[in-house]
């Protein structure tokens, strides 16, 4: 569709929900309007190509972050949002009609300034605890019924820095991640429509050369990785050192353990009403997903990778994630991060322009379309 047909008020909510978070900003969402009052989001999923997906869960997320922000964005023009999802559609294009109605009562949302403002900060953030009243207010940002336990203190913070020290070595050594890692990074970049600017990642400059000539190949990779040490730097950049200088990682957990599509896009929601608010808190965050992923394969008893050593590893890691918990129960958990202050990271994932997000009518997934899948 074109967008020159868009009203001016539909295109300013509908480029301002744009900015919602992806894995690997793979934005997995079209748009479809009917009509100035009624919009059709449709949602898709990478369970074909992204081990990181394999349930779609981590799509559903995400699309439950983009009707969030949907909502937000059109607060800001005194529009009231209804969501209903369409039954009888597959989990791997999922629709909802979304009915923007125009209300007097509609007060524009406090956390629209976050949304385009909000960004993953990969490198090490500020150690500084966080006050009372931002812990309160990303506390308050949650749902009845959702929490957050914190890991904040010096010993916590390194617990948590080694178990994802720990999870790194799997993200790093099996083939089904090196194809999503190969096909996502932006090489050369500062910024990237829909992929991940090499120089968002978080490593120093030669690492970053270095990662570049093994990616190109996985026969590079599997060599350095067992001959070399490959995976060392990257984890102490990316995961290790991060992870002790930052304020606080957090994990929430929904209600109960998420089950269904609805609890996902629920959670997803939930997820980004914190991030956002986190934003407006003047803190910066990093997602440590793929722990919270391979572990919950592993409960589910989902063969994820050809490699063996690597699927005891995880084994390993869901023990590891109970002890971190302790009371919690780690099934209930639907988002890990680390969050902190500091300066704002000079390069990002930006988004596909709204023209390129309207719905074609083309039956072809345009997640994987548009990666080269």
């Amino acid at each position: 569709m074109n967008t020159d047909k868009l009203s001016p008020q539909l295109m300013r909510i509908l480029d301002l929900a744009r900015w919602a978070p992806s894995g690997d900003n793979t934005q997995p969402w079209r748009f479809e309007v009917l009509g100035d009052d009624h919009i059709v989001v449709h949602g898709f999923d990478t369970r074909d190509h992204v081990v990181y997906d394999l349930d779609g869960h981590a799509s559903q997320l995400a699309v439950g972050a983009l009707l969030e922000t949907l909502t937000i964005a059109a607060s800001t023009e005194g529009r009231r949002v209804d969501i209903t999802r369409r039954a009888d559609t597959p989990e791997t294009h999922l629709l909802f009609d979304a009915r923007l109605t125009p209300d007097p009562a509609v007060t524009a949302d406090p956390l629209a300034p976050s949304i385009v403002r909000r960004v993953v900060q990969r490198r090490t953030m500020s150690t500084r605890p966080l006050s009372a009243a931002q812990k309160a207010a990303l506390e308050g940002a949650l749902p009845a019924g959702y929490q957050v336990t914190w890991f904040a203190s010096p010993a916590q913070r390194w617990r948590m820095a080694r178990f994802m020290f720990a999870n790194a070595r799997v993200r790093l050594t099996i083939p089904e991640a090196y194809a999503v890692h190969k096909a996502v990074i932006a090489w050369g970049a500062r910024y990237s429509e829909d992929r991940v600017p090499d120089q968002a990642v978080g490593v120093d400059p030669l690492t970053a050369r270095l990662m570049r000539w093994a990616m190109a190949r996985w026969e590079r990779v599997a060599f350095l990785n067992t001959w070399l040490l490959g995976t060392l730097a990257p984890r102490i950049q990316l995961d290790l050192l991060p992870g002790v200088r930052c304020a606080a990682h957090v994990a929430l957990r929904a209600p109960k353990a998420p089950r269904t599509l609805d609890d996902f896009i629920a959670a997803g929601r939930a997820m980004q009403r914190f991030w956002l608010t986190a934003t407006a808190q003047g803190l910066f965050m990093q997602p440590e997903m793929t722990p919270v992923i391979f572990c919950r394969y592993h409960r589910a008893g989902r063969a994820f990778t050809r490699v063996a050593a690597a699927r005891a590893d995880v084994a390993r890691l869901d023990e590891t994630m109970a002890a971190l918990l302790h009371t919690v129960p780690r099934d209930a958990v639907f988002f890990m991060a680390r969050l902190g202050a500091g300066p704002a990271p000079r390069a990002r994932s930006t988004r596909l322009p709204l023209a390129r997000l309207m719905w074609s009518g083309d039956a072809t997934d345009p997640v994987s379309t548009a990666h080269g899948e």
